[in-house]
């Protein structure tokens, strides 16, 4: 910095010569050094209180930016800052094979409390037991003073518990925000989506898990984010619900104490429908028994679960093996003289019918347990066995329920021919209600094995063969036969042809044989037998018609009328078209019969 000085020489020479006062002189420049030397501190000064300024504006917008942020989100309980995989809350839908929605999420929140934090633990117990009536009061008191830091009050809240909860105004009560499955259609087709429940749980996240039928089956899929897709089920909603509705009113008019029902799609596979009745809500999933019959509970899938002896639904099996082999055809003549003897044992017809000589047909359709014994006395035990297990009433069920594989089918471990004799007729075996579904569905589709599935398949892959098309439709004559003129006369539908076996079994008592009074009916169906499209099984645990003044406990009189009532009403639903049938007038009396 360059300094001038206040007595310059030349301006002092200068001044004297003129007369001037040289002390002028520096009192001018010292003015004007003072006043340079003001001007610089100003600008310095200035240019301090603009960037304080700045910097305070900036500080004060950063702290209130944030404090905004915080009041806008939900509070999150801190975690250790620990190496882990995030929650991850995401979870595909799942749709009926038309697109419609049948299981979701929603976004709800959870209840926590930081007790510590709290400034009236005791007002907020009361206020607390008084919005849930579950929480004790006490209880909970306790727990808010007893030292903990955290504590789950509840999973789930509706808005107006979360907002009941909000009104008690206290701040250790917080919410975490959270999805949970929806179930949109309440009880229908609950067996079928099982249900799903929390998994790892985080303040502001949960993981939804599947814990039972397909949620739980196909819970690798559903959690994975990189599906976009939702499951798409082979289940029609439109005929699931039409089901439940015959059925649970069958169920009730019929005395009987659960029942089941599956619709299958005899080319594909495809399951239509699948109702087992009691049902339950998956949304409130019920807590399972753990004492008793598990058929008892709600949870229990009667169509999966359920392995019964099907009783004389298994006749038809018998005879198409035979057929098969060569040994008969529809019009073989059979000794059915009841009864029959065989070592120490005496079969039986039902009421201590005797069908003499018969044909094939007429075994079928008369539902002779002497002449399908005699049937498979020369077909065989080995070949019996073979012809069965290819029909897979062997092995459990493959649909995709996480319950199917612990349903094995219940197959005597030893087959002498007595074996033979009363597996012929569905005495001493067990399968479930979709086993004998897929295996109607093989005779029903020219034999070609079906495998069942919930899943929608945009195409049907062909099974192996396990029968003719020549044995198959003769069967399916049978079946026919066994509706216009033998023990199903109630399924002769005006419009819609359908064939089927009746099958009435004994229930094993669980100390040992059979109870007397107690029974599992089944109807075994195809239609329209003209060109056969679907299989139904229709299944009722202990039924009894009591309109008479003898209870009437036979599948003629009792799983026949449901499942008449199904076809009537879900036929139209599927697109099927009536057809001229015969008129002939129903034989009441024949539905006596098994």
């Amino acid at each position: 910095m360059i300094r001038v000085p206040l007595r310059p020489l030349a301006r002092i020479l200068s001044a004297r010569q003129k007369g001037e006062n040289p002390d002028a002189i520096e009192r001018e420049n010292l003015r004007l050094r003072n006043e340079g030397l003001r001007d610089r501190a100003r600008t310095r000064a200035e240019g301090r209180l603009l960037f304080m300024g700045v910097a305070f504006f900036m500080i004060f917008s950063i702290i209130g930016v944030r404090m905004g942020l915080l009041a806008s989100t939900e509070p999150t309980e801190p975690r250790l800052a620990l190496p882990g995989s995030e929650i991850s809350a995401n979870r595909a839908d799942i749709v009926d094979r038309n697109g419609r929605i049948l299981a979701t999420n929603l976004q709800t929140y959870a209840l926590y409390a930081h007790p510590q934090d709290m400034i009236e633990p005791a007002r907020v117990a009361r206020e607390l037991a008084k919005l849930f009536p579950d929480m004790d009061a006490e209880a909970m008191e306790r727990r808010f003073t007893d030292g903990r830091k955290f504590m789950w009050l509840r999973k789930k809240l509706s808005p107006e518990q979360m907002q009941a909860v909000h009104d008690i105004g206290d701040p250790g009560l917080l919410f975490g925000s959270r999805q949970m499955r929806l179930y949109p259609n309440g009880h229908l087709a609950a067996h079928v989506l099982g249900g799903a429940s929390f998994g790892a749980e985080g303040v502001s996240s949960a993981e939804v898990i599947g814990i039972a039928g397909v949620e739980r089956f196909e819970d690798e899929r559903l959690r994975d984010p990189n599906q976009t897709e939702p499951l798409a089920l082979s289940i029609d909603m439109t005929i699931q619900a039409a089901i439940t509705d015959v059925l649970d009113a069958g169920m009730k008019q019929m005395n009987a104490k659960g029942a089941a029902a599956v619709l299958m799609d005899v080319h594909t596979g495809e399951v239509l429908s699948l109702v087992s009745l009691p049902d339950f809500d998956p949304n409130d999933r019920p807590t399972p028994i753990l004492t008793g019959d598990p058929g008892d509970s709600p949870l229990f899938n009667r169509a999966v679960q359920g392995v019964y002896e099907l009783g004389s639904t298994f006749k038809i099996f018998t005879v198409a093996n035979a057929m098969q082999l060569g040994l008969v055809t529809p019009d073989t003549v059979i000794d059915g003289n009841s009864p029959l003897v065989w070592g120490k044992y005496r079969i039986h017809e039902f009421e201590s019918h005797n069908y003499g000589y018969q044909t094939v047909s007429e075994v079928i359709e008369n539902s002779s347990n002497v002449g399908t014994a005699r049937i498979a006395l020369q077909v065989g035990g080995e070949r019996q066995k073979s012809f069965m297990r290819s029909l897979g009433l062997f092995d459990p069920s493959p649909v995709e329920l996480i319950e199917a594989p612990g349903a094995r089918p219940i197959v005597p471990s030893r087959w002498p021919e007595i074996v033979t004799i009363t597996t012929s007729y569905g005495h001493g075996i067990a399968a479930s209600p979709m086993n004998l579904a897929a295996a109607y569905a093989t005779i029903a589709n020219g034999g070609s094995l079906v495998t069942p599935t919930l899943l929608r398949r945009a195409n049907a892959v062909p099974g192996d063969r396990v029968m003719s098309e020549d044995t198959a439709h003769k069967a399916i004559d049978m079946l026919r036969a066994v509706v216009t003129k033998g023990t199903a006369s109630y399924a002769r539908i005006p419009g819609y042809p359908v064939g089927g076996k009746t099958g009435t079994a004994d229930k094993p008592n669980p100390q040992g044989g059979y109870y007397n009074d107690r029974v599992v009916n089944t109807f075994a169906s195809i239609f329209p037998t003209n060109d056969p499209k679907y299989a139904l099984i229709l299944t009722l645990d202990e039924p009894s018609d009591n309109t008479m003044s003898r209870a009437r406990r036979t599948a003629g009189w009792t799983a026949v009328p449901v499942a008449a009532e199904v076809i009537r009403r879900v036929a139209p639903l599927l697109g099927l078209r009536p057809v001229a049938t015969d008129n002939q007038p129903v034989d009441v009396m024949a539905s006596v019969g098994e």
